[in-house]
């Protein structure tokens, strides 16, 4: 992909395997910018992901925690029967949620594809498993001290859960900057394009120009390599730690 977006029409294809370009066609990556509105379908995909994903974070942390720590009649019926709905394909709820977005007047919005991400059974049941094996001790003594319930998910719970935070946070970040279908399905105005559609928007109007594509669709990348190498140690601890106690 780096490669090829280094390249001209004529040169991508030729026989010859060349990885590295004798003359490197470095004005790819800024004939993407000024061809397309690149910049504004950046800016809607951050967006999009960061609260999305920051909403996901505080839905799954506060569930897991009830499931994992608080007693309450029909807990682990509760909890199976949300897992549950993992079972069911993403399509067969497709046009259902159409309809409440349509109705709400989400359709054309951001908001759709926020509220979509908001809430994750897989967020949940990550965020359970390691919630569990953190020592029940330290709640009952922290509600001893008269902390409350809401103090020892912020004080205690959520400083030890760094790990699976960032974790979830990998995942969900992924999952919504990679999004192509739903954007597809709630979203048809340019203004409001992620990032995936901006390349589909770039293919309409400019045709197939492999280099320029490969060149945004590399760009589209650079930000989640660079938090994955950011967060990477805490990415493979928490995989390590949520999955030693099923």
């Amino acid at each position: 992909m780096l490669s090829g977006s280094l390249k001209n029409q004529a040169t991508i294809f030729q026989h010859s395997m060349q990885l590295i370009p004798t003359q490197p066609l470095w004005s790819n990556y800024s004939d993407v910018w000024s061809k397309i509105p690149f910049g504004t379908f950046y800016w809607n995909t951050v967006k999009v992901s960061v609260i999305s994903t920051a909403g996901s974070l505080i839905s799954a942390s506060l569930a897991a925690y009830a499931f994992a720590k608080l007693k309450f009649p029909g807990n682990s019926k509760l909890f199976l029967l949300y897992l549950a709905t993992m079972m069911i394909p993403g399509q067969a709820i497709m046009i259902p949620q159409f309809t409440i977005m349509k109705n709400l007047e989400l359709v054309n919005t951001h908001w759709a594809l926020i509220l979509l991400h908001l809430f994750s059974p897989y967020g949940v049941f990550l965020l359970r498993q390691f919630f569990i094996q953190l020592p029940h001790d330290l709640n009952e003594s922290a509600r001893i001290d008269g902390c409350s319930e809401f103090g020892i998910f912020f004080r205690i719970v959520l400083p030890l859960a760094k790990p699976a935070l960032v974790t979830l946070g990998i995942f969900n970040l992924l999952g919504s900057w990679n999004d192509f279908l739903q954007p597809l399905i709630y979203l048809s105005k340019e203004n409001l394009y992620t990032i995936q559609m901006g390349i589909r928007y770039f293919q309409q109007v400019n045709g197939a120009d492999y280099p320029l594509i490969l060149a945004a669709t590399t760009m589209s990348l650079v930000p989640i390599i660079i938090i994955y190498l950011f967060a990477q140690r805490y990415f493979i601890e928490g995989i390590a730690v949520t999955g030693t106690k099923g």
